[in-house]
This record gives C-alpha cells, sequence and structure tokens, in this order.
C-alpha cells in the first residue's frame, strides 16, 4: 500500500513539474495556427480586394459584394491577431513563472548546502582553528631557524688549519729552492726552523748585529776625523 502511495505522490510530483511544459506547447501549438489563420484571412482580404477593384467600373454589385466579403474577413483578422497577443502574452507569463520557481527551487537548495556546510562551524571553532594555525606556522619557522643556523657535522680547528696552511707554504718554498738548484736534489726538503726553534744556524743574534754596526759607524767617522 505504501508503495502505491509513494508511486501516486511521484506521479503527482512529476505532472507538476511537467505541467507548465505542456501547457506552453500547447499554447505554442495554438499560437501557430492562429498564426496560419491570420496570414490566410490577409490572403483572402487582398484578393476580395482586387475582386472588387476588377468590378468598380463594371458591375457595381459584384464589387460591393467583394468589399462586404473584405470586411468580414477584416473583422475576423482583427480578432485572430488579438488573440495571438494573448496568447503570446500567456506564453511569456507561464515561461517568467516556470524561471522564477526553478530559481526559487535552485536557492532553496543553495540555501539547505550552505546550512550543511555551515552546520558544524562556528566562530570559536574558526578562532580555534586559525589559532592552531598560527601554531604551526610559528613553529615552522623556528624549526627552519634551528636548522640553518646550526652547523652539522664535527667543528673545525682554526689552528689546526693554520698550521696545516703553514706546512704547505713551507712544502712550496722547499720545492721552488729545489728546482732552482739552491741545494742539492737528494738532500730533501729543507726545513727552516720558527723562531721558537732558536736562531738560524750562521745568523748572528740581533743585538750583536746592533753592536758591529755602531762599531762600523764609529770607526768611519774617526777616519773621517784623521783625514780632516
Amino acid at each position: 500500500m505504501s508503495g502505491l502511495m509513494g508511486w501516486i505522490t511521484g506521479n503527482s510530483a512529476q505532472k507538476r513539474k511537467a505541467a507548465p511544459k505542456d501547457a506552453i506547447v500547447a499554447l505554442r501549438a495554438h499560437l501557430e495556427m492562429l498564426q496560419k489563420r491570420e496570414t490566410h484571412l490577409q490572403h483572402q482580404m487582398d484578393e476580395q480586394q482586387a475582386i472588387a477593384k476588377k468590378n468598380i467600373s463594371t458591375n457595381k454589385t459584384a464589387a460591393k459584394q467583394a468589399l462586404m466579403r473584405k470586411k468580414q474577413h477584416e473583422h475576423s483578422l482583427n480578432q485572430t491577431t488579438a488573440q495571438i497577443a494573448t496568447i503570446e502574452q500567456e506564453v511569456y507569463s507561464i515561461e517568467a513563472a516556470n524561471i522564477n520557481q526553478e530559481t526559487l527551487k535552485a536557492m532553496e537548495k543553495a540555501g539547505k548546502a550552505m546550512s550543511s556546510i555551515h552546520g558544524g562551524l562556528t566562530i570559536d571553532k574558526v578562532d580555534e582553528t586559525m589559532d592552531k594555525l598560527r601554531e604551526q606556522h610559528a613553529l615552522g619557522e623556528e624549526i627552519a631557524q634551528a636548522i640553518t643556523s646550526s652547523p652539522i657535522g664535527e667543528t673545525v680547528d682554526q689552528d689546526d688549519l693554520e698550521q696545516e696552511l703553514g706546512q704547505m707554504e713551507q712544502e712550496a718554498l722547499d720545492e721552488r729552492m729545489t728546482n732552482t738548484g739552491s741545494v742539492p736534489a737528494d738532500h730533501g726538503a729543507l726545513r727552516l726552523p720558527s723562531a721558537a726553534n732558536g736562531a738560524l744556524p750562521g745568523s748572528k743574534a740581533p743585538a750583536a748585529r746592533e753592536e758591529e754596526d755602531e762599531e762600523a759607524e764609529l770607526a768611519k767617522l774617526q777616519a773621517e776625523m784623521a783625514m780632516g
């Protein structure tokens, strides 16, 4: 029984939905018939007008009857034209009403969809979500800062680098001296002693050199005075 009632209800709803379309189709069919009648009546009027002109001089009775028929056709044509205008207005009204109805249904569906979307949303939930997003963005910035600012791997000792660089410079100097023949090729790499290891072999201390320079200058002065 419930299935039958559902079928009847569904049928009724479908009929209600199809009613505007059926009405428009029927009105347009009737409009087409009236337009054909309008064309036919206009043709008959023109025909009776031609008969009246043809007989106006030779047969006034025939001409008068033709004009009467023309008037009848003209009256029918005016009625038909008025009916056409009425039908066209009805078609327009039904179409406009149907569009309004469909627009309203679409808006109702949109309203239900919006209500369904916003059903679980509140301002507090939105604020809470935005706060969480801001926190995550801030955390991401801190993580990125930590990654880019902290060196990865073992820290290089700058003193070791300087020492290794000095050894490389000394080796390059030894190689140049060997190539220029300053020392025998089989003598091996020449190592210049550093200041920490004492003075170079055969070199004098700075104090001794300064004393010799003073003595030489004094001797030169005495010689000049003797010559004078």
